[in-house]
């Protein structure tokens, strides 16, 4: 009996808090909502401010990157043509030149690779000055060097100590490509992409180099941003040449079958094993 009482006594409370609950709901059927402190609505505010700024930079980045890869395509094909068109006319004038019985004399080179092939040991201090000059401190740096005058006379000075000759455009481009770093704010960064390039030229040269294509065209030609183009170049760190250089015949110079001094176009295969 006291069994049943209780049970009963038990589905009337269940009954009495399901009718109450039941009363105590909206007409909608849905349970009343807390309000939102006002300080969780201003984190969402500004974290949906961030989230919007975020997403327009990025869409705007994605734009500026294919309008870029558009641009840094048309500049190398242009720089192609131009390349072209010169061995072109060098070919045509030789032949010109053969036909009327004369002589094709190139113009001058304007451009020079410098690589330090000796240490610090028996160095003078106007060649230790001059090979500072030209950001030579480390055996087996090479660096680029306008020629006129000057540079020819201080070339002349450190002949023993160095090797240098006229690169050509293939080997200008795998020293970019294989041993390019940027001096940015200081550091030593590669350049593994355009960005780079922009970041340390683009204001600097007003937009005229931004890719690795304005890059290797203006030292090849010369232009009249090649002092920051330059400038913005780390000296290359090249390694021993495979094979070696003769300890015999290292200090001698080029023209006498040695390694130091001018060497003219046979600094690219120099370059070759040394990359």
């Amino acid at each position: 009996q006291g069994y049943l009482e209780s049970y009963l006594f038990s589905e009337r409370q269940a009954k009495m808090a399901k009718a109450k609950a039941k009363a105590s709901k909206p007409a909608g059927g849905k349970a009343p909502s807390r309000a939102v402190p006002e300080s969780i609505k201003k984190k969402q505010a500004s974290e949906k401010k961030i989230a919007d700024v975020a997403k327009a930079e990025a869409a705007t980045a994605e734009k500026k990157a294919k309008d870029d890869v558009k641009i840094f395509a048309d500049n190398a094909a242009k720089y192609q043509a131009e390349y072209e068109a010169a061995e072109k006319l060098a070919i045509a004038n030789r032949r010109s030149a053969k036909a009327n019985g004369g002589f094709y004399v190139p113009a001058e080179p304007k451009l020079v690779l410098v690589i330090r092939i000796r240490g610090i040991i028996g160095v003078t201090p106007k060649s230790k000055k001059v090979m500072q000059l030209f950001r030579l401190r480390q055996i087996h740096n090479a660096t680029f060097v306008r020629l006129n005058e000057a540079t020819v006379r201080m070339l002349r000075l450190i002949e023993p100590y160095v090797t240098y000759g006229y690169p050509t455009r293939a080997t200008v481009e795998s020293l970019i490509y294989k041993r390019g770093f940027a001096k940015l704010s200081k550091q030593r960064i590669p350049i593994s992409e355009n960005e780079v390039i922009e970041s340390g030229l683009g204001v600097k040269t007003a937009g005229a180099i931004r890719c690795t294509a304005d890059l290797v065209h203006e030292l090849v030609t010369v232009g009249p941003n090649f002092k920051a183009a330059n400038n913005f170049l780390w000296p290359f760190k090249l390694t021993s040449p495979r094979g070696g250089f003769s300890s015999k015949t290292k200090l001698l110079h080029f023209m006498e079958g040695g390694e130091a001094g001018a060497r003219g176009e046979e600094i690219n295969k120099l370059v070759k094993r040394m990359i």
